[in-house]
C-alpha cells in the first residue's frame, strides 16, 4: 500500500510540473482511494487536489476543497465510502468502484 501510495503522488507530482492536469488529478484521485483510512495522508491528497485546483484555474475544484472535502478530511477519513476519488466534482458520501490495479489493497 505504502509504495502504491507514493508512486500515485510522485506521479501526480511529475504531472503537475508539466501543467498535465488531468493526469495529475487522475494520480491524486487513486492517490485519495488507498489514503481513505490514514487521515494524514488523506488531508495531504485533498491539499494536493487544492492546490492542482488553483493552478488549473479550476474555479469548482478550488471552491470544492476549500468548502468541503479538505477542512473535513481529517473527520472524514474514518468514513469516506470505499473508492471515492475525492474530487469536488463527486459526492463526498458516494461509494464508487476501486481500479482493478487497487482493489487487492484497499480494505
Amino acid at each position: 500500500m505504502d509504495e502504491a501510495y507514493e508512486q500515485e503522488v510522485e506521479r501526480a507530482d511529475q504531472a503537475l510540473q508539466r501543467d498535465d492536469f488531468e493526469t495529475a488529478f487522475r494520480h491524486l484521485e487513486r492517490a485519495h482511494v488507498l489514503a481513505q483510512r490514514m487521515t494524514a495522508r488523506h488531508t495531504f491528497i485533498h491539499w494536493r487536489m487544492l492546490v492542482a485546483g488553483l493552478r488549473r484555474g479550476d474555479v469548482r475544484e478550488v471552491v470544492g476543497q476549500l468548502r468541503g472535502s479538505w477542512p473535513r478530511s481529517c473527520s472524514r477519513a474514518l468514513w469516506v465510502p470505499r473508492g471515492n476519488t475525492g474530487r469536488a466534482h463527486v459526492s463526498a458520501t458516494a461509494p464508487m468502484p476501486v481500479p482493478d490495479d487497487l482493489r487487492h489493497l484497499v480494505p
